[in-house]
């Protein structure tokens, strides 16, 4: 069973998808940054990070997973997204002080 769910984090909403069959939460790749950068276009950072992480061999960007999410214009679109464990290496590679706890050892 797949489900589609959304988390909320400092206020922001964070989409996530629960695959039973792997019992693994994915979580939206751009909401994620979103919340670590207030970027004002999350999608062109995650494009630009995207690029970077690829160019560097960084395993991140290859476990993405292409995922239907609803979009804000209330259509499922494919996100990109990734496990638990994908998302804690992301937040290592956003420069940005909302990450540094997340990293602090």
């Amino acid at each position: 069973m797949l489900e589609n769910k959304i988390k909320v984090f400092e206020s922001r909403q964070i989409r996530t998808h629960w695959n039973a069959e792997e019992e693994e939460w994915y979580f939206s790749v751009v909401d994620v940054v979103a919340v670590l950068t207030d970027s004002k276009d999350p999608n062109a950072y995650w494009r630009k990070l995207k690029q970077r992480l690829r160019a560097e061999g960084n395993e991140t960007v290859t476990n993405c997973h292409g995922l239907k999410m609803r979009a804000d214009d209330g259509k499922m679109r494919l996100t990109d997204c990734l496990d638990t464990k994908g998302v804690l290496r992301l937040v290592q590679s956003v420069p940005s002080p909302k990450a540094e706890p997340c990293n602090a050892p």
